[in-house]
């Protein structure tokens, strides 16, 4: 944590998704204040009450860090802030606070604006979960709901570990293919057989989150040759790209150069396989679409997207770039 000793005004960035919050302060000039980290800030996890929470303990942690400085703008980006009634919930919960009229939407916007400042552009977030959003010059934004099967999502760490469970299981049964992740999804979980896992998430002595651990041992297997791994990462490219173009049709955009910004910590492995089957996928579907990999944090775009809402001047976001370029995403290995 650092702080600085004069008293102009700030602005607070908050990038929150599946597995942990980073939060940033900067001066009007671009200089980072001050950072602060914790878990998972989605409601989907937390409820919204200790989404709430945990939110404002790193925010005033930051205010704590730099001293009684004006707020000029508070940007708040959340996985699991994905319904407008979601939205409109947070913002009555910190109603009273110094961050009351901040900015909140979809960590989305974040990964966005950290992949490209261009008006026409989409993203696609592949972590813990997927999503995607799309924006268009004349203000039009395509979003998704972003609830899992029940709003038709597939994808993410831990569809991806519920997947080789899936598999796994009907291997050791004799219903599947045999697949090397009948050994390696218990091993990764530290349970002596596909049953035993079975077991434990049945009478709750493993989180069903837990699957998303195995997401690592999907990407492994494959590359290790197994036939049914490889098709789960198979599958998950064609999904990123399927939310990608359709994306693009919606808004309008397959005609146009337009980039797709990639990133989550499925993304983030630069597995081979995967994004060389997204940027094929994407070459044959929408062929003036370019896809741009997101390498730094996402509380690169949030804390970008704050600095322009307090009217900070370009070379102010330059400044921060450069230093915020250096936060690494959270990659699965």
């Amino acid at each position: 944590m650092s702080g600085d000793t004069t008293t102009g005004p700030i602005v607070v960035a908050v990038d929150g998704g599946g597995s942990k919050t980073d939060a940033v302060a900067l001066s009007l000039d671009g200089t980072v204040l001050a950072e602060a980290r914790a878990g998972t800030s989605s409601p989907h996890v937390l409820g919204m009450d200790g989404a709430v929470a945990l939110v404002g303990d790193l925010i005033r942690e930051l205010l704590a860090a730099t001293g009684p400085r004006p707020l000029a703008a508070a940007n708040l980006y959340l996985s699991g802030l994905d319904l407008p009634a979601e939205i409109a919930d947070f913002r009555e919960r910190i109603v009273g606070t110094p961050w009351a009229d901040a900015t909140i939407d979809n960590d989305l916007f974040a990964l966005l604006r950290a992949g490209t400042g261009e008006p026409d552009a989409v993203a696609v977030v592949c972590g813990t979960g997927i999503n995607c959003v799309g924006v268009r010059s004349d203000g039009a934004v395509v979003r998704y709901a972003s609830l899992g099967t029940i709003s038709g999502d597939w994808g993410g760490g831990w569809h991806l570990g519920e997947r080789a469970l899936w598999y796994a299981a009907r291997a050791v049964d004799g219903r599947g293919q045999p697949t090397v992740l009948a050994e390696a999804v218990p091993a990764a979980l530290g349970l002596p057989s596909v049953q035993a896992v079975i077991e434990a998430i049945h009478f709750g002595r493993l989180a069903s989150s837990e699957l998303s651990r195995l997401s690592p041992i999907v990407f492994a297997c494959a590359r290790d040759g197994d036939a049914i791994a490889a098709g789960l990462i198979d599958e998950q490219a064609e999904e990123i790209a399927t939310m990608a173009v359709t994306t693009l049709r919606r808004l309008d955009l397959l005609g146009r150069a337009v980039p797709v910004v990639l990133g989550g910590g499925v993304i983030g492995s630069r597995d081979e396989r995967l994004l060389g089957t997204v940027e094929r996928l994407l070459a044959e579907r929408a062929p003036l679409a370019r896809m741009e990999l997101v390498t730094a944090a996402p509380i690169l775009g949030a804390a970008l997207l704050a600095l322009e809402s307090a009217g900070a001047s370009a070379d102010a976001v330059e400044t921060a770039r450069s230093t915020l370029t250096e936060r690494p995403a959270a990659v699965v290995h």
